[in-house]
């Protein structure tokens, strides 16, 4: 959720929804595809650059056309654009299947999707109705069977099946969450995030409203959700986003009302989840400030939090196993409103998406020591709240 409008209220202020949900046959109105990473160009030497995605809100007023298109160097982090996949509503968030052939863009709208693409020629493969308003996230279940996704605007978390095209199923289940009651200011469940644990034993919901994470147990045959856990934030804490530590028996949680991080213990035999002592997001406390999301180093040794508001990165060294963190400082993100951050598969560079000032910042990533160096200038997108880069 964007706290912008109504941070403590509950109430989904931030989207404003026009139009229907664009069909399966939509359109690509793109440049032709660009050679992949390292093959040779039809006119020129062999490319270095790697494919970056950006999402977007196409139904606000600077938001983008669809998918933002582009190329990124590992090297130096710098970013070139290529064009706009057009066909996918409000695509605020994005996941790639694991074999790097299919992306996939939740539709932010009242009657929400989640939509599948094609990357060898940008062709939209269908798109599925989530059962739920305002999906904010989805992921793939490691097996890439299964898209997990996440109603905001509903409280709710769906399951799609994913076939050997990529394309999408009907939904196999949808589960609200009713229990326990809202927390403090919230009118009802609002799901930021549905992600599975690393074992890929379970699967987990994050929910802002019921400031709880939920642990299922998912079906790996039929596709279905079988609730086996619940673990409650104080209240008013308002969680939006887990990240695992690598050696999958921790995780940091960001609350993105009370403005806190957390240590949480995971369990993988049994997928409970215990939330540790709020911790500081590194937020000076003179502006308002909402965590969004954390992400961590693959060789465990740093987590790096966006602060929203704020307008930082938080760096935190991770210590004692996963077990704890100790903030380190924070670093200017060089925009305004850090949606979403993520790491380059090599974990050398650190993209942010910038939602206010409408840009994607990037970092160097020293995994040593935990710094980060600006990398080129901010690439400028329309409204950028998720960049995916590959």
């Amino acid at each position: 959720m964007d706290t912008e409008a109504a941070a403590g209220s509950g109430r989904w202020s931030r989207r404003r929804f026009v139009g229907a949900v664009a069909g399966t046959a939509a359109v690509v109105a793109v440049p032709a595809p660009a050679p992949a990473p390292g093959e040779p160009a039809p006119d020129g030497p062999p490319t270095r650059t790697r494919p970056l995605y950006v999402g977007t809100y196409t139904s606000v007023d600077g938001g983008g056309a669809g998918v933002g298109l582009a190329a990124y160097d590992p090297v130096t982090g710098r970013i070139s654009g290529s064009g706009t996949l057009t066909g996918v509503p409000d695509p605020s968030y994005l996941a790639v299947h694991p074999d790097r052939r299919t992306l996939y863009a939740v539709d932010e709208r009242d009657d929400g999707g989640v939509t599948a693409v094609r990357l060898a020629d940008r062709r939209i493969l269908g798109t599925r109705s989530t059962g739920g308003a305002g999906p904010c996230h989805l992921s793939v279940h490691p097996s890439g069977r299964w898209l997990l996704s996440a109603n905001y605007g509903s409280g709710s978390v769906a399951v799609h099946p994913i076939d050997a095209s990529g394309a999408l199923g009907e939904r196999t289940d949808l589960v609200t969450h009713s229990s326990p009651a809202p927390g403090p200011g919230q009118q009802g469940p609002h799901t930021h995030q549905f992600v599975t644990s690393p074992d890929g034993g379970h699967v987990l919901a994050v929910d802002l409203g019921t400031d709880t994470v939920y642990t299922y147990r998912l079906d790996p045959a039929q596709g279905t959700l079988t609730e086996v856990a619940q673990a409650h934030t104080r209240p008013g804490a308002g969680p939006r986003h887990l990240a695992f530590h690598p050696g999958g028996r921790y995780a940091y949680l960001a609350n993105e009302v009370d403005d806190t991080a957390a240590v949480c213990a995971y369990d993988p035999g049994s997928g409970r989840l215990t939330i540790g002592a709020p911790q500081s997001t590194g937020s000076d406390g003179g502006t308002a400030n909402h965590p969004a999301q954390f992400v961590v180093t693959a060789n465990g040794r740093y987590a790096f939090l966006a602060n929203r508001g704020h307008d930082s990165l938080a760096r935190y060294a991770v210590e004692a196993g996963g077990s704890g963190l100790r903030l380190l400082g924070t670093v200017p993100v060089g925009g305004d409103f850090p949606r979403q951050i993520a790491l380059s598969p090599d974990g050398a560079l650190l993209f942010a998406a910038n939602q206010r000032s409408g840009t994607v910042t990037v970092f160097h990533v020293d995994s040593s020591t935990g710094e980060l160096g600006p990398a080129g200038e901010p690439f400028a997108s329309p409204v950028a709240v998720c960049a995916l880069p590959l």
